[in-house]
């Protein structure tokens, strides 16, 4: 049996920025790699293990056996173990056996770097590399305008094993099945963006993904790496952008995983009260370990250099920005400031968005953040977290609280639904419906409307269409946009058999127009993330439980009128304030028969009289149909 070569991938300048934490490339140096040494083909393995006296490579190329292919430690203190081993083909199936200096202690982990995992519940990892051919050029030459704050950002949030599953053969469909049936709908549906729930491999599915193992390794559970490739491509090739959830915030314990991976706690934190997420019985990055932030941001980078993500979406960001996260008095020491700040986790978030903007001007890093923190979305020059983006809470939070009221109750409850507006424009905000709004006995969007049939799904449409029309991009969770009735499953799939119903059917309809709408009126996003894009006409119409601003882009002709009704009644000879004279046209009602409405409309153009109204020169009257969004243009 062939014996281990000394080989390095490694530079000594690899090596100091690795100790420097400020290698962003570790993935082209660590894990397995198919190379020829003096004409001899092989795979090249290294892993970090600075606490191990010895490594061996085991798998089913030497029956797993441990000693067989022992690595070579670096003798620059590095802690990195190395080596070639001859005939060792793609598609061999390993993991590294570490025997550790402390107590003895002995591992078997999968490689950290691997690009393929095997499918659960196996653990091992896989010898891969591919040759797949890119053919999104085009998207790639021009995503920096699909992807800028001042696009039509509209996602589509999904989870790829239950949102849509082989029936006869009771199992998921392949990232190949996927390339067809998904891109087709979310094109025909007219979303901007999808955004999938973690794809890097995980060993329990109930945790929907974000406990991750294999960091570098799409999930085995819907094919080959090169077949996800071709996923995003397909996407790409239909302008629509790819966002991924990436999970720097925990990882779990399970025996093949991080998880004192030699033997020490290499890239946990050794303290608990730093180092162990009590409320997800999962362990913490040392965001202060130079080799562990090498390793993150390394990460984020392979995603987005040989998978083409157009953005990570960063989960859980208020559980690293925070010492006393899920802890009581006594389970948290303050930082050196007597603070609560993780100054460690702040520092490398930064550090990740400086790499991540520099390296890739034309994407975008978006924070699943749900507290007052001040300037997730701000530069780093100016003291911010450099996120291009931050998840609404907030808003999601009011909204959805709103909703499920009885109208006859909402004139009690009007700051709700515009309180969001007070500080909408302190960050570039996402407003996101997402998949953790329809689980654990949240009900479904559609089951937490109030009313009867009629009533719930016109109040769906009209909580869609203020969605729209609020300032900030959009993010849905799919079945969302055909009125999914049920809680989302992981287990099972989307209820697709809901569309043989008028209801259903008629709302899919309303949200492909709705979308339709939102990217083709610029001053819907224009100015999303700017004060100058908003102006409110009355906000207080309490007893009315009326709404009406106006959203504003570049060109003052492009500006449209919103006026919510959000109640049953239909209001007739409303006036409206407006800020110049002309003609108010009605461009957009969900109210429409073919939403499922009741078919309420301005049918003419309205005149805009010189009589003040709601503080503005001029004023317009107009009808309100029950329960829906109205959205005007002011013609000359």
């Amino acid at each position: 049996m062939a014996h281990v070569t000394p080989h390095s991938l490694f530079t000594e300048f690899d090596i100091n920025l690795f100790k420097a934490g400020k290698h962003y490339r570790l993935y082209e140096k660590f894990g397995a790699h198919l190379v020829t040494v003096d004409g001899v083909k092989g795979t090249y393995f290294a892993v970090w293990a600075p606490s191990a006296k010895s490594v061996s490579v085991i798998g089913d190329f030497n029956y797993w056996l441990e000693g067989e292919h022992q690595l070579n430690v670096r003798w620059d203190s590095s802690g990195i173990w190395e080596g070639f081993i001859p005939k060792v083909e793609k598609g061999a199936i390993y993991k590294y056996k570490i025997h550790s200096h402390h107590n003895n202690i002995k591992t078997e982990k999968a490689d950290p770097y691997a690009r393929r995992s095997e499918h659960p519940p196996k653990t091992a990892s896989i010898v891969w590399d591919d040759t797949y051919k890119w053919k999104d050029a085009k998207w790639m030459k021009k995503r920096k305008e699909h992807n800028a704050l001042d696009a039509p950002y509209s996602v589509y949030e999904l989870h790829l094993g239950s949102w849509k599953k082989h029936v006869e053969e009771n199992r998921f469909l392949s990232y190949h099945e996927l390339a067809d049936d998904l891109v087709n709908y979310v094109k025909d549906m007219n979303f901007t963006h999808v955004e999938l729930m973690p794809v890097m491999e995980f060993p329990y599915d109930p945790s929907w993904g974000y406990q991750v193992t294999g960091y570098f390794a799409p999930s085995s559970r819907f094919g080959y790496p090169e077949e996800f490739k071709y996923l995003i491509d397909k996407l790409h090739q239909n302008d629509i952008g790819i966002i991924l959830d990436w999970v720097p915030s925990h990882f779990p314990e399970d025996a093949h995983g991080l998880g004192f991976f030699d033997g020490s706690h290499l890239y946990e934190h050794p303290d608990p009260r730093k180092g162990y997420h009590q409320d997800w019985k999962s362990l913490i990055f040392n965001y202060g370990r130079n080799e562990v932030k090498s390793f993150l941001i390394s990460n984020a980078i392979f995603w987005m250099d040989q998978y083409h993500a157009d953005g990570l979406r960063v989960d859980a960001v208020a559980s690293m920005l925070f010492l006393d996260y899920s802890r009581e008095d006594g389970q948290w020491e303050p930082n050196m400031f007597g603070g609560r700040e993780n100054l460690e986790a702040i520092s490398f978030l930064r550090e990740l968005n400086v790499e991540i903007y520099q390296s890739f001007p034309d994407v975008q890093t978006i924070a699943e953040e749900s507290t007052a923190f001040s300037g997730v979305s701000r530069p780093v020059f100016l003291g911010g977290l450099g996120f291009g983006m931050k998840w609404m809470m907030g808003w999601m939070h009011d909204t959805l609280e709103y909703f499920k009221k009885d109208p006859v109750y909402r004139q009690y409850h009007q700051n709700d639904i515009t309180f969001s507006l007070a500080y909408a424009f302190t960050e570039n905000f996402m407003l996101p419906l997402s998949h953790d709004e329809v689980v654990y006995g949240k009900n479904s969007i559609l089951g937490r409307m109030p009313g009867d049939e009629w009533q719930r799904f016109a109040n769906l449409r009209l909580l869609y269409g203020y969605m729209f029309t609020h300032p900030g991009a959009k993010l849905l969770f799919m079945g969302g946009e055909f009125g999914q009735y049920n809680e989302w499953d992981f287990k099972g799939s989307l209820d697709w058999n809901l569309l043989e119903f008028e209801p259903h059917h008629n709302l899919q309809t309303y949200f492909k127009a709705l979308n339709t709408f939102y990217k083709e009126t610029p001053a819907l996003f224009e100015k999303q993330f700017s004060h100058e894009g908003f102006e409110w006409i009355n906000y207080d119409d309490h007893e009315n439980c009326v709404i009406s601003y106006i959203r504003k882009g570049q060109d003052p002709e492009n500006d449209v009128v919103v006026v919510c009704n959000l109640t049953p009644s239909i209001r007739e000879d409303y006036g409206i304030g407006l800020p110049r004279k002309g003609k108010l046209k009605e461009v957009f009602n969900s109210d429409d028969k073919k939403y499922g409405g009741s078919a309420v409309h301005n049918k003419r153009a309205i005149t805009i009289k010189k009589q003040p109204w709601n503080s503005k020169d001029y004023s317009a009257k107009i009808t309100l149909p029950p329960l829906a969004v109205t959205i005007f243009k002011i013609l000359p």
